[in-house]
């Protein structure tokens, strides 16, 4: 006897209708990006909401479109003027790539996306999913999407036991969705509602099973585990790191330094640091005499005294920031990648969001002169 296939197998049309019957009546259909073909927009808004919020990402979205209004506007830019409309938003390898991928686009596509996934998915920051969702609503492209809250919503209603970021389990997942992709018209519409669903209904916490469209065929619903799948991935202990900014002010002007293009906060300006990000249990005691010498390649020093403690969560690791503000008497010459700022404007400069609440908290007179 013939074995049936994966694709025979897990096909369900059924599946695709409830989702686009769902997402006509119920989903979301208002947000910017959203009743456009325009790939510029519905690219950029794809890859602003990789691993962030929509509310957090319609301010940004908006910003951006006012700054960039098309791609070859964004190709053009300075990266500091990128990098700057995207600090605060995180992720800051998304808006290298995103540069990167406009002036791809630019000079391989005389600024046209392709509609082709495979093609979109070898542009910079554009994965498989990503590409996905970019040909479908720009395109009408028959292409299956597999994000974070498309995992979640699989791993429910099919009750995988498994955590999905396993290659083996994410590959068989990659076959379910391709396999349910609906036939004929209601592309955009299946994928939008995908995303609704594991957004609106299927959230992590508390997901509304009943108001959700797939719920009599959910594995998960049916056996009381909604609030274990899907299965979290194994977890480790976070590292803790600890950091010592030097906050270097005269004459109502910080020091900033150019951070590397690659790593953390890469691109971005920050606050000079002192040993850079060091094991909280390996990191020896500074003092502020220490810093102070330190900073000597930097002018004139005063003063050196501590200020409040911050803690930032990244994905791998929680730094301990301890900065310091240092007083000069005289500035020194300026080092190869540094640059002075005045703190009245310290709100437009290109800096991760901790520094720059940092710095905006602490640029009373009082403390910077």
């Amino acid at each position: 006897m013939k074995r049936s296939t994966d694709t025979e197998v897990l096909s369900d049309p059924s599946f695709a209708r409830a989702v686009i019957d769902w997402q006509r009546a119920h989903g979301r259909h208002a947000l910017p990006w959203q009743n456009t073909r325009d790939a510029y927009r519905i690219w950029l808004s794809e890859i602003m909401l990789q691993q962030t919020q929509v509310t957090a990402v319609l301010g940004y979205y908006a910003r951006f479109l006012e700054r960039f209004p098309s791609v070859h506007d964004l190709a053009a830019a300075p990266p500091e003027d990128v990098m700057a409309h995207w600090s605060g938003l995180g992720y800051y390898t998304r808006a290298r790539n995103l540069h990167a991928c406009a002036k791809r686009v630019v000079a391989d596509y005389d600024g046209v996306f392709p509609s082709d996934p495979a093609l979109l998915a070898d542009l910079p920051g554009i994965g498989r999913s990503t590409a996905a969702a970019i040909a479908a609503f720009s395109a009408g492209a028959r292409a299956a999407i597999l994000d974070g809250n498309v995992k979640r919503v699989f791993a429910r209603v099919f009750g995988i036991d498994e955590y999905p970021g396993i290659k083996p389990v994410e590959d068989a997942l990659w076959r379910r969705a391709d396999a349910l992709l609906p036939e004929g018209n209601g592309i955009e519409a299946y994928t939008q509602g995908l995303m609704d669903l594991g957004a609106t209904l299927c959230t992590r916490g508390k997901p509304d099973c009943g108001r959700c469209p797939l719920q009599d065929r959910c594995v998960a619903f049916a056996t009381d585990r909604t609030s274990v799948l899907p299965v979290p991935k194994p977890k480790k202990a976070t590292p803790e790191r600890r950091a010592l900014m030097l906050a270097v002010v005269d004459a109502g002007q910080v020091l900033l330094q150019q951070r590397p293009d690659s790593g953390i906060w890469g691109g971005l300006l920050s606050l000079p640091e002192y040993d850079g990000h060091v094991a909280l249990d390996e990191a020896d005691d500074v003092s502020a005499a220490t810093l102070a010498a330190a900073a000597g390649e930097f002018g004139d020093v005063a003063e050196a005294e501590p200020l409040l403690p911050l803690v930032h969560g990244f994905t791998h690791y929680r730094l301990h920031i301890q900065p310091y503000r240092i007083g000069l008497r005289a500035r020194g010459a300026l080092p190869p990648g540094h640059v002075w700022w005045d703190l009245a404007t310290i709100a437009d400069a290109p800096l991760p969001a901790p520094i720059k609440k940092l710095l905006g908290q602490l640029a009373a007179p009082s403390l910077f002169s």
